[in-house]
């Protein structure tokens, strides 16, 4: 297998090719995982000044590796790298990266005072999206000062008060990942964003929408998010044969999935199969409360 250095970590790692994309595999940025980065983008990016370079790349290893920690897939384009290191999301303050670093241990863990170890501890300053060991070393021990964990070697546990403190963060639970397959369709896309999706997120699951007008980047990876996720909500109002093959392959991945139809059309289409008994909706706000309830059980 062919390999590459991963602009963002250094690391030389091996490297498989997909489209107009290279995945790079087990870096520093996605242990035990992988990203993809647009092909032409890896001289673009490699010829930014050291200055550049020194600000991004930080940033964006750091990114990368919450971003998959959370169930995330990630694709890049040198295009939009600057304003991922320029989003209001991306901790500044050590205040925010320390909470970071209690995210990172509730992820990891079930309860309070369960050993999360991070080995090694040198490749993993990128969780607190901090540029180098010195300033992870310096939250670890700020955080363990305020007694919200508590480290033995490479071994870190959340205080029952880290705990509620990372707990609060994630708004009390843990979400699952979901993957929403939609057709190519603006206002269905906004009536399931405005109605639909913050119920979903409700009944504890991290929706990702998909949809047939999404650029090819895009699709390339929808598999893998597919594969990942323990729940697909696919409607099939308009009969898209994008979304059918994802739901057909998230079946084939023994992932739940729960089919959904605009009931105007399900008299004015094709004939489905038995195995496909979707839920109707006359409104987003209609098909809000039946998920509601049907996730609820």
């Amino acid at each position: 297998m062919a390999k590459k250095q991963c602009l963002f970590c250094d690391e030389i790692v091996p490297l498989e090719t997909s489209g107009d994309y290279d995945k790079f595999i087990d870096c520093h940025c996605a242990p035990g995982d992988s990203y993809r980065l647009l092909r032409g983008s890896y001289e673009t990016v490699n010829a930014l000044s050291h200055q550049d370079k020194r600000q991004l790349f930080p940033i964006l290893s750091a990114y990368i590796r919450e971003q998959l920690d959370r169930g995330n897939q990630v694709v890049l384009a040198a295009s939009e790298l600057e304003s991922i290191a320029n989003s209001p999301d991306i901790p500044a303050t050590i205040e925010e990266k320390g909470a970071r670093f209690l995210q990172y241990l509730y992820r990891h863990s079930e309860v309070a005072g369960e050993a999360v170890v991070i080995q090694p501890l040198a490749n993993s300053y990128n969780i607190t999206y901090s540029p180098n060991l010195q300033e992870l070393v310096y939250i670890i021990d700020k955080l363990a000062g305020d007694e919200l964990l508590v480290r033995e070697g490479m071994s870190f546990r959340l205080t029952d008060k880290g705990w509620a403190e990372a707990a609060a963060r994630a708004g009390g639970r843990k979400l699952k990942s979901c993957c929403v397959l939609l057709s190519a369709d603006q206002e269905l896309l906004e009536e399931w964003s405005t109605h639909v999706l913050p119920r979903i997120e409700q009944c504890g699951y991290s929706p990702q929408v998909f949809n047939a007008a999404e650029s090819d980047r895009q699709a390339s990876y929808a598999l893998d998010t597919i594969a990942a996720s323990k729940l697909l909500i696919a409607d099939v109002t308009t009969h898209a044969p994008e979304v059918y093959f994802g739901a057909g392959y998230a079946l084939g991945q023994d992932i739940p999935v729960l089919w959904t139809m605009k009931s105007v059309h399900h008299d004015h289409g094709p004939i489905l199969p038995s195995e496909i008994r979707p839920l109707l909706w006359d409104t987003a706000e209609e098909l809000a409360v039946i998920l509601l309830q049907r996730l609820s059980h």
